[in-house]
């Protein structure tokens, strides 16, 4: 037994780290303004399955992200812009979740190995491009499909959701409040695909609500954070973190497998 696994052979333990994790993962939406999802996953995929992971997530990740939808008075037009993407994003979910199923096993570690490797890397690449109005309308649908069956993979909603949207030219408030809205309705999505598979129990509901505490409690550490700390190196840290899971994650599948 290796000593992770005796770690989590305590069923008061293993919570108790998962609380961590969502401290962690909170503090780092309060800082850079997403992340929980990834981080948590990451994290939590060490302790238990992905399945069981992406249920534990879904009350925390849906909390901060309606909290992340402010300021109201601009919602309507944003959504309405980004309409079609999240149309994509829950049929590519839903779609991804009754061809694929939950994801559990060693394929799903692995894609959310190779997942948070290439968010990583594209994110430490200072990469840019640029989609205009005419070709949003186009390319939002087809990036919305490829997320949600990122999503109904790996439980991981930011690519190629996060990119895309930058690309979009929007100031930092207005990112903020797209990527608010996108993390919400592939949070609702998730819901709805883990439930199809009978991933998501009033068990899991019950201990995703008890995970948002800690999560709110880390959002708010990050937040104050965020007015102490330079995010971009902030977020270059988080980013090499995220290399370095991924290839855990992936080296640790493909020598045990």
């Amino acid at each position: 037994m290796s000593p992770l696994e005796s770690l989590t052979a305590n069923p008061w333990l293993s919570w108790l780290l998962a609380a961590a994790v969502f401290v962690l993962a909170g503090t780092v939406k309060g800082v850079v303004g997403l992340g929980l999802p990834t981080i948590a996953m990451a994290l939590l995929a060490l302790l238990m399955s992905p399945a069981q992971a992406a249920a534990l997530l879904i009350v925390p990740s849906l909390v901060t992200n309606v909290w992340q939808l402010r300021p109201w008075g601009s919602l309507g037009p944003m959504s309405r812009r980004l309409a079609p993407m999240q149309a994509g994003t829950c049929v590519g979910t839903l779609a991804g979740a009754w061809v694929l199923g939950a994801p559990v096993g060693a394929w799903a570690t692995v894609s959310l190995g190779v997942a948070l490797m290439a968010y990583a890397a594209w994110g430490l690449s200072g990469a840019r491009f640029k989609v205009g109005l005419r070709a949003e309308q186009r390319v939002g649908p087809w990036v919305g499909v490829a997320t949600g069956l990122v999503t109904a993979a790996t439980g991981v909603f930011v690519i190629p959701a996060v990119p895309y949207l930058q690309a979009l030219g929007f100031d930092r408030d207005e990112l903020l409040q797209a990527m608010g809205i996108s993390f919400t309705v592939s949070t609702v999505a998730l819901a709805a695909g883990l439930s199809l598979n009978a991933g998501y129990s009033s068990a899991a509901l019950g201990m995703s609500l008890v995970m948002l505490l800690p999560a709110l409690v880390g959002m708010q550490a990050g937040q104050w954070l965020r007015q102490k700390l330079s995010p971009t190196v902030f977020r270059k840290c988080f980013m090499a973190s995220l290399v370095l899971l991924g290839a855990h994650m992936v080296g640790r599948e493909l020598l045990t497998g």
